[in-house]
């Protein structure tokens, strides 16, 4: 039985071939997919859903978040990389439960699906037994989320163990098609880890036809020549990859990872704040990198995308040198939404409104005292939204949150969960 929903009657932003306002029109959306956009649509008896005084949007995409430390909100404020990882995996990781990864990432899935963000990837080194992985996993199919599940090998063994394991989490939970869920390689890199085990990373990629995701480039310049040059050296740096943080690369370096195909996560909050140096939002796109966006971790950062657009603009246009002065609201939009689904490699599936793509898309309201009166829709969404003013959205042509409030959980069970697991992850 066909399904059909109708979005009637909104100011309709899309993203695709650049952000524009498209003006009052419909969204028709059948089993699942975008089928029609346009002024009067006709769809007898499909579910009407209002969108008078709402901005429709495709939903945003968030490239890089490491969803389980949701219970670790605001823990590691004013702090640098290197705090953080005394403080996070030196303390309290060994003390993670598969519990506590469900209720870490069940909550930050929601997290983002209330506050528009429809597509995350799952940046996961919580990989400590297979029954982590397990909790992982499920959470996120249980939250309704549209991911990337970034796996990052983190039990006992060599190259082997990470092979083998990767191999099983691969045919366990990825070998039947899954509507919503796809898996990455989350790579430690040369950047972090032995060459032994980077090698090993991207051979267990590309054994299994997975793209990587890795922190690359944000270790200071000589860190960042180093690991590029061991990916060129190895005839690694052509697979799919995205580099997070790529902060320290030169422009001749993102010239070559362009020309190699890759792409970038910027952090934006996270990089200006904990020590990374200025991200490299405006000279990674001006190399012709596709380049979004994401939260990394909420223990010293926002977890929605409407301030992680604000930094970027804002840090992107006061660069130093006035090269950032180009870079437009326009831009960043399109970096929270089919620029990231691209980086995502879901470019085909979601990030715009194009017809025959999932449905991935977000109301946000304008009848408010912080989104009247808006003249330009776009800047309205980059400048002034935030998470109050997300009304409705859907993720494959499913609602999961409608008038301001999620749909298919018991959002205090859940936060009740995400007490206790934090309670007990950071005892003294």
């Amino acid at each position: 039985m066909t399904s059909t929903k109708l979005l009637r009657n909104g100011v309709v932003v899309d993203t695709v071939p650049e952000p524009a306002v498209l003006g009052r029109a419909d969204v028709l959306i059948e089993d699942g997919l975008i089928t029609a956009v346009g002024p009067d649509l006709a769809a007898p008896g499909a579910e009407v859903i209002d969108a008078s005084e709402r901005i429709v949007l495709p939903g945003f995409v968030d490239t890089h978040r490491h969803t389980w430390q949701a219970g670790i909100r605001a823990i590691l404020p004013d702090s640098t990389l290197q705090t953080y990882m005394e403080r996070v995996f030196g303390r309290l990781v060994p003390r993670y439960r598969a519990q506590d990864v469900h209720a870490g990432v069940l909550a930050g899935a929601l997290e983002c699906l209330d506050a528009g963000v429809t597509t995350v990837l799952d940046w996961s080194h919580i990989q400590s037994s297979p029954a982590h992985t397990e909790a992982n996993v499920s959470a996120l199919r249980e939250s309704g989320v549209r991911a990337v599940f970034g796996y990052c090998y983190g039990g006992p063994g060599g190259p082997d163990a990470l092979a083998a394991e990767t191999r099983r989490v691969r045919e366990e939970y990825f070998e039947t098609p899954d509507a919503l869920l796809t898996m990455a390689f989350a790579a430690l890199g040369p950047d972090l880890a032995q060459e032994e085990r980077a090698l090993a990373e991207w051979r267990a990629a590309r054994d299994l036809g997975l793209p990587v995701t890795v922190h690359m480039g944000g270790h200071g310049p000589e860190s960042a020549a180093r690991g590029l040059a061991f990916l060129q050296d190895n005839g690694l740096i052509a697979h799919p990859t995205t580099y997070v943080h790529a902060n320290c690369y030169t422009d001749e370096a993102l010239v070559r990872i362009a020309r190699n195909g890759g792409t970038v996560s910027v952090s934006p909050a996270v990089e200006a704040t904990m020590g990374f140096g200025a991200p490299p939002t405006g000279r990674a796109r001006a190399a012709g990198i596709p380049t979004a966006l994401s939260a990394d971790t909420v223990s010293n950062g926002a977890g929605d995308m409407f301030s992680l657009m604000r930094a970027a603009y804002m840090l992107e246009r006061g660069r130093p040198d006035g090269a950032g002065m180009g870079f437009t609201t326009r831009d960043v939009l399109r970096m929270a939404t089919i620029e990231g689904a691209e980086v995502a490699g879901l470019a085909d599936v979601t990030g715009s409104l194009t017809p025959g793509k999932q449905a991935d898309v977000q109301l946000l309201r304008t009848d408010t005292l912080g989104m009247a009166c808006a003249y330009d829709p776009i800047a309205a969404v980059v400048l002034a939204a935030d998470t109050a003013a997300v009304d409705t959205v859907l993720v494959g042509g499913e609602v999961v949150k409608r008038g301001g409030v999620l749909t298919r959980h018991d959002v205090p069970s859940v936060l009740a969960a995400l007490a206790e697991s934090a309670a007990h992850v950071t005892a003294a």
